[in-house]
């Protein structure tokens, strides 16, 4: 939880409002089938539906209030990785910082699967 200051009070944020700006950034990119979850059942990662997919993300705050934010995706066939990569740390640095205020040290995709039609 981050705790922001001005002159008329203070606004803590939680964790979750980040997980769930983030996810629905990252969803809304290019070539992103959703968020995915790794089953502890049977050890393999499952697209997750809209209103879980917040489990998707990871977010680590730091001393400076500043935070760094992983994403576990899902991606559609036959996109261009490293470009659906760089759109999604874009978007999401930027959506971030836009609703919340807080600096974004850091977007880690991690690509876990990709769905085949």
């Amino acid at each position: 939880m981050i705790r922001q200051n001005n002159e008329m009070g203070s606004v803590n944020v939680s964790t979750s409002v980040y997980t769930d700006i983030a996810g629905t950034a990252a969803s809304n990119c290019f070539g992103v089938k959703g968020m995915a979850a790794r089953s502890v059942k049977d050890g393999l990662y499952h697209l997750l539906r809209v209103e879980s997919m917040s489990k998707g993300v990871r977010v680590h705050f730091h001393e400076d209030d500043t935070i760094s934010i992983d994403l576990h995706i899902m991606v559609d066939n036959g996109v261009n990785l490293s470009a659906v990569g760089a759109s999604i740390i874009s978007e999401v640095r930027y959506v971030v910082a836009k609703c919340t205020g807080t600096e974004v040290r850091a977007v880690n995709v991690y690509i876990d699967s990709m769905m085949v039609d």
